[in-house]
């Protein structure tokens, strides 16, 4: 009776040391303890460190970014308003988005007896949800596809090779990654496809082409359209990237005459002056 008294009591000596081996081995092969390691561990391999944040966090309000005189220029009509219709002109109308935090925006317009003129601004902040892609290198992918869609003459380098889309300074090419995807789901005015601005030889060296004075990348579109019998309307688009913000500034004027031609070199002047002074605040 003894004899199976201690049997019994080694035997159970025996299975509490290996219950006790089992729980500090697991304890040392656990996590780390590190908050996501486990999400974030690739099979072979440490934990991945996450991408760099984007410079930007928040953006400002829109409608408030354009000063009064600078809008005087650029919406010469609504001088010529009563002055309810004058303010109410020169505060503009916001655009409608569910994250002013992502996305903000506003327009202005104003009509005189010479000529109708639009102002529009578009701010996106660009956040990735890849954690091995930054904000600003998927801010750049962005960029890329708007670039793309604008379809910018391609210029010959000395060579006789066909060079990346460059009338005025370096651009980043687009990116293979999503471009295409995110520029089409991205909201952002268009900038449609390159159209050469007319008017003969004064308007060499204003067509659509890469801007090198601009932000960390920048372009600028021209387009020239007539709508039915109306007088024909011409529209600057000038887009640049500052980390991970892509700004959009749209600037168009219609004459009231039919005989009329927008001149695109005053039209593009004001445009990137006003992306300049965009990009001076956003990095102020």
């Amino acid at each position: 009776m003894q004899r199976r008294a201690n049997a019994y009591a080694s035997g159970t000596a025996v299975a509490l040391l290996s219950v006790l081996g089992l729980t500090a081995l697991t304890g040392c092969s656990g996590s780390s303890g590190t908050p996501g390691a486990a999400s974030d561990a690739k099979p072979g391999s440490g934990v991945a460190a996450a991408a760099a944040p984007g410079k930007y966090r928040t953006l400002r309000e829109a409608c408030r970014t354009v000063g009064r005189s600078t809008l005087k220029d650029l919406l010469p009509g609504a001088a010529e308003l009563p002055a309810d219709q004058q303010r109410k002109a020169y505060a503009g109308t916001a655009a409608v988005t569910y994250d002013t935090d992502r996305r903000v925006g506003c327009r202005w317009q104003a009509d005189s007896p010479s000529a109708s003129h639009r102002l529009v601004i578009d701010f996106e902040r660009v956040v990735s949800y890849d954690a091995e892609v930054s904000d600003e290198d998927r801010a750049q992918e962005v960029y890329a596809a708007k670039q793309a869609g604008a379809r910018l003459p391609v210029a010959e380098d000395p060579r006789g090779d066909k060079a990346s889309p460059s009338a005025g300074g370096s651009g980043s090419a687009p990116s293979s990654r999503g471009a295409s995807a995110t520029g089409a789901a991205s909201g952002a005015p268009a900038a449609g496809k390159a159209s050469p601005p007319a008017g003969g030889e004064e308007d060499e060296g204003l067509e659509p082409r890469v801007l090198d004075d601009l932000g960390d990348s920048a372009f600028l579109d021209d387009q020239l359209a007539r709508a039915g019998s109306t007088a024909q309307s011409r529209t600057v688009s000038v887009v640049f990237r500052t980390s991970n913000v892509i700004v959009t500034v749209q600037y168009a004027e219609q004459p009231a005459l039919v005989t009329e031609v927008p001149d695109s070199k005053e039209l593009q002047e004001k445009a990137r002056g006003l992306a300049r002074k965009l990009n001076e605040q956003i990095n102020g």
